[in-house]
């Protein structure tokens, strides 16, 4: 499926996750890729998104309560099983 890439596309290429030299999707989906399992690298990736976003959408310290809210998630995820801490 080949993607649309134009100016102003909120749906394929949001501005607020552009911002950088390497688009978010792409930075979110290299680093998650050495998570054990889905869970801790939803969790993960979710973090990311907020925090890469906070300072171009909206309310910032809504996006780092976010963020916040699913890395306190992960870390008890972690804590409960010890097979996806590491």
């Amino acid at each position: 499926m080949e993607e649309r890439r134009t100016a102003g596309d909120l749906v394929n290429h949001p501005p607020h996750y552009q911002a950088a030299t390497i688009e978010a999707i792409d930075f979110i989906e290299s680093v998650i890729s050495d998570a054990p399992h889905m869970v801790p690298a939803y969790l993960q990736g979710q973090v990311l998104k907020y925090m890469i976003r906070m300072w171009l959408k909206g309310d910032a310290l809504e996006d780092a309560r976010k963020a916040e809210w699913y890395l306190n998630r992960l870390i008890a995820k972690m804590e409960s099983c010890s097979n996806i801490s590491g």
